[in-house]
């Protein structure tokens, strides 16, 4: 989670930095959404993490039985 709020503030850097070099906005706004495609990777992969970890602490659901008629 650390990588992705410096990847954040990274893209938010960029961002402000744009906004004061005209020659170069595009350039810097190419790096900011760069930097919050690897926060959303980093994001995408600790959620995967924890799910797999959650997958594997559960326990596995009961069966159902159909009541039978009498």
């Amino acid at each position: 989670m650390e990588n992705v709020r410096r990847y954040r503030a990274l893209a938010s850097l960029c961002r402000q930095q744009a906004a004061y070099r005209p020659l170069q906005t595009w350039e810097l706004l190419g790096q900011a959404e760069h930097f919050e495609y690897l926060a959303e990777i980093e994001l995408q992969a600790h959620f995967d993490a924890c799910n797999v970890h959650r997958d594997k602490d559960a326990a596995a659901p009961e069966t159902w039985k159909a009541p039978v008629a009498a």
